[in-house]
């Protein structure tokens, strides 16, 4: 699973090599810089470790080195920090619209089946957190190593039995390191996966807060934010705790090696005073700084594993989404064009789920030009007989038909222009009443719009708006859900397309309104095969055919006279509806 994620991160850092390749020899002229530096120091120490035996001249000129060390350092820091700041940052736009364009291309079936706020924490919440935590970590990752070997090469060149004492201990950093890291992963990738849980909770509430409210459920809702809560509050703290050990541990570790190597330098420094190369006391001052810079990148590095366990568990999710079975192409598909509206479903079977079968061996003729009603219980099927002729969903047996063409075998974006919909729930963008109405037929003239409006019903209260047709509304805001309504029926009006699929479409518009509205819908629907889907009988009775469904099978068939003579179900419904 790792190997795969770090492949997909080299996929996303492929077009900035470039800049890649510049961080590191930033990266490497700022190691260089910084390690030159304590070398120096240990030289300007012998030249005043004696008394009345100072080297005035040559102090000087190591001061002058020293501080053009620290210059070229300071100033390749903060290059780095730009360059990798804009390689984060790129990948981390990049990542995003890639995961947004893989939303276009999931099926409806993988939506469905999540909480829209636990899809949306992928974009935002792992994003972000893969951006900090991994690539911003690189060049902490890679100067880190980088110091480690430089001062490894340096110490050796010095002393190289000083430097045996702390090779032989490297290894406790490195197995604390990764003892510790092994472990905060998975921990990091199950606080990850709470956390979408408790954003898809938290969305879910705020956007139905009035439903919430309305039903008094504001103690259980917070019961189960609690618990969700709860449950990330432990995983967090677990993954914390183990990752917060790796610094401490490492430090114990560093403290202990710098104090052998002061201890060990002491007697080198005693042992060779009178020697043809002794080893003085500068060059003990430099091994002490380089001990000091050899263990400060372990406790870097023991902190960056901390934000890349939490970076892979992101990354790992987002990678996932990202490797999910897109919905079939249908490039290669036929255009529809213009269809006439003949209708069939042929031995049609479907279920969203394998293990519960919905729509089994279903047949049904709706001839151009006639009105097709479907009404049941709910949870029989009807919007998901929607859903098949739309192609929002494609059906497991037999096939819908579209004038004899399966519309399997043709665009879906044909397809779905040849339908008009209306629904129980209205969706409106952020945008001028103009531009919603038109948004089907951007090409309709005014005049056709004013004309459509006033059709639904519409245009009077959209002129007593404060800007009229060009006031800027949304699916949120001072308009009432009739209204809403209105404007979603005036705009399937003006794009006038061969086939009507109208589920619920009156249900949020007074019974005054709606005589009004179904007299347009009658006027609409002349010509034009029409699905409707309805639980008030009373408004398919003039339909040519109406379906009966019960448990995803239609049990009975006709007009709405010859059902109730059958006196079967469709009797019940209507006499149930209409008992008083």
């Amino acid at each position: 699973m790792k190997n795969r994620t770090f492949r997909k991160i080299l996929h996303y850092l492929r077009p900035y090599w470039l800049t890649l390749v510049l961080t590191v020899l930033l990266a490497l002229a700022n190691v260089a810089a910084t390690l030159a530096a304590p070398y120096l120091s240990g030289l300007g120490i012998d030249c005043i470790v004696g008394a009345g035996n100072v080297d005035t001249e040559r102090l000087l000129r190591i001061f002058l080195a020293i501080g053009g060390c620290i210059a070229v350092a300071s100033v390749s820091q903060w290059l780095v920090s730009i360059a990798s700041n804009r390689i984060a940052y790129h990948v981390l736009a990049d990542l995003r619209r890639d995961v947004f364009a893989k939303f276009k291309m999931l099926p409806l079936r993988y939506l469905d089946a999540r909480a829209y706020g636990e899809t949306a924490s992928l974009v935002i919440t792992d994003a972000e957190q893969f951006s900090d935590g991994l690539l911003l970590g690189f060049t902490q990752l890679f100067t880190g190593v980088a110091t480690i070997l430089g001062v490894l090469f340096i110490m050796f060149f010095m002393r190289w039995q000083i430097a045996l004492v702390v090779v032989f201990m490297t290894p406790l950093s490195l197995f604390a390191a990764k003892f510790i890291s092994s472990r905060t992963y998975s921990m990091f990738g199950k606080q990850s996966e709470v956390r979408a849980e408790q954003t898809a909770f938290i969305d879910e509430i705020v956007g139905n807060l009035k439903v919430v409210k309305a039903f008094s459920h504001e103690e259980e809702n917070t019961k189960t934010f609690e618990e969700i809560n709860t449950r990330l509050q432990k995983c967090s703290l677990k993954a914390v705790f183990f990752s917060s050990t790796t610094n401490p541990t490492t430090r114990f570790i560093n403290a202990c090696i710098y104090a052998l190597v002061a201890l060990s330098g002491a007697f080198t420094v005693l042992s060779t005073g009178g020697s043809a190369a002794p080893f003085t006391v500068g060059n003990l001052s430099s091994l002490l700084s380089y001990s000091s810079q050899y263990t400060k990148p372990f406790n870097e590095i023991s902190e960056v594993i901390t934000e890349f366990s939490n970076a892979l568990a992101c990354a790992s999710r987002i990678f996932t989404l990202l490797c999910e079975e897109e919905e079939p192409s249908d490039a290669e598909n036929a255009d529809l064009g213009r269809a006439r509206g003949e209708v069939a479903l042929r031995d049609l079977s479907f279920s969203y789920d394998p293990e519960k079968k919905l729509i089994e061996h279903l047949n049904v003729l709706a001839p151009a030009g006639k009105r097709v009603a479907i009404v049941g219980p709910t949870g029989c099927g009807k919007t998901t007989l929607i859903n098949l002729l739309m192609r929002f969903y494609d059906a497991d047996g037999g096939a819908v038909t579209v004038d004899g063409r399966d519309v399997r075998t043709v665009t879906r974006k044909s397809l779905r222009e040849n339908y008009g919909m209306v629904l129980q729930d209205t969706w409106l963008k952020t945008a001028t009443v103009r531009e919603n109405l038109k948004m089907g037929n951007p090409e309709a003239s005014d005049g056709e719009m004013i004309e459509a409006a006033k059709a639904a019903h519409a245009h009077n209260f959209i002129l007593r708006l404060p800007e009229g047709y060009d006031t800027v509304i949304g699916n949120e805001g001072t308009l009432s859900q009739g209204q809403k309504q209105l404007l979603c029926i005036a705009r399937v009006m003006l794009c006038r397309p061969p086939m009507l699929i109208l589920d619920e479409a009156t249900s949020n518009i007074d019974t005054r309104t709606e005589l009004r509205v179904q007299d347009a819908f009658q006027k609409l629907m002349q010509g034009r095969t029409c699905f409707v889907v309805a639980h008030r009988l009373s408004t398919v009775k003039g339909a040519d055919l109406i379906l009966v469904m019960k448990a995803g099978t239609i049990i009975e068939q006709g007009t709405h006279d010859e059902l109730l003579s059958r006196r079967g179900f469709y009797y019940e419904l209507y006499n149930a509806q209409f008992a008083e």
